[in-house]
């Protein structure tokens, strides 16, 4: 049986959407290195925009292999292929069914999205795209729902419902099992496009960098003197417009860590307050006392998918997921806050709390 500690803290419960705070500590510029090495690495650091948010990115080398330029373009690319914001993106057009034809890289984020999936039981599912947008969280307007609406939507829901084909002159194409399946990938796309850029660091042979895009972070190698990368997990906070403030700070080596949670996207309607995350078993927004996950593992697209699926189950849940998985790393390092009548606690299990940083 897993054992959690818990800590009571006092402030005002809201549900929130919560966002990582990478915090380097750059206090020397010895890096790690090999001590025969004649340059001492010095600290390449770039920041900008992707995805509708930010990027941050900061690694060690003795000479600027990378250039900004390079990671614009692959963030750019894409956002072609999986952006719902970029008019013509890809999943755009199969959403409107204007193509069944996808690329490589399509197929790669669908089949990594079919196994959260099935290792969830439908708990991450990103066929929920037509649910997100009559909800108000997608680009479309709001639309005022009643319960046949959403009942009538619930049948185009299913990640089964997909399938991944092969024509006979080696195009990759997309089945839906009907064409009012909308796909959407906001659950694993930034945690994806973090692999994708550690992929591309390693392949140039930098080994020592932290990549943050929109929160969904990614520490390989480590900071100058051998020491990990430090990580902040933000605090609840009132509203969407209150200024972040950390709760604790975790080391990062040679692993990710994505939050998601939703106390910064909701709406607030007749003195309801709406969570963008939705049950793709219900499908409307969620209504328990959970107010983020945090996830550590390997990998980035797994840990986002992940924290998504536990934002769905909720507490009770998502705790009882993870003790039917003991042998299964990429859910043994989790951190949760959640609501309690007023005021919040948070929960870890072992392997988070060996992470945390006194």
């Amino acid at each position: 049986m897993l054992h959690f500690y818990h800590t009571l803290h006092h402030g005002r419960a809201t549900r929130h959407s919560l966002w990582l705070l990478a915090l380097c500590l750059l206090l020397t510029l010895q890096a790690c290195h090999s001590p025969h090495s004649p340059h001492q690495p010095e600290r390449i650091h770039y920041q900008g925009e992707a995805q509708g948010t930010y990027y941050s990115i900061t690694y060690y080398d003795t000479v600027p292999r990378i250039a900004q330029s390079e990671i614009d373009s692959l963030l750019a690319d894409f956002d072609l292929t999986a952006s719902l914001w970029v008019e013509g993106s890809l999943l755009r057009r199969l959403n409107d069914n204007t193509t069944d034809t996808i690329t490589p890289l399509f197929a790669d984020l669908l089949t990594k999205s079919m196994e959260a999936y099935d290792y969830t039981d439908g708990a991450f599912d990103c066929t929920v795209g037509k649910l997100v947008n009559a909800w108000g969280f997608g680009f479309r307007k709001h639309e005022e729902l009643r319960q046949h609406a959403v009942d009538s939507m619930l049948g185009y829901i299913g990640t089964n419902r997909l399938q991944l084909d092969t024509a006979d002159n080696g195009t990759l194409l997309l089945r839906k099992g009907t064409p009012e399946i909308e796909l959407d990938f906001n659950a694993i796309a930034q945690g994806y496009s973090v692999d994708m850029l550690a992929d591309f660091f390693e392949a140039k042979g930098v080994h020592n960098y932290l990549i943050d895009v929109g929160g969904e972070v990614i520490g390989r190698g480590c900071k100058p003197g051998g020491e990990a990368w430090n990580v902040g997990i933000e605090r609840p906070a009132p509203d969407r417009y209150s200024a972040p403030e950390i709760e604790l700070s975790i080391a990062l080596r040679d692993a990710s860590v994505v939050t998601s949670g939703s106390y910064r996207k909701y709406y607030e309607k007749d003195g309801a307050r709406y969570s963008h995350t939705i049950d793709p078993s219900t499908g409307r927004p969620v209504e328990h006392s959970l107010l983020s996950v945090s996830v550590v593992d390997r990998y980035a697209w797994r840990a986002d998918a992940l924290a998504t699926a536990f934002m769905v189950m909720g507490l009770e849940r998502s705790l009882a997921f993870i003790e039917a998985h003991p042998t299964d790393s990429q859910v043994q390092a989790v951190f949760f806050i959640y609501d309690d009548g007023g005021t919040y606690k948070t929960m870890s299990t072992p392997a988070f709390d060996k992470l945390i940083n006194e």
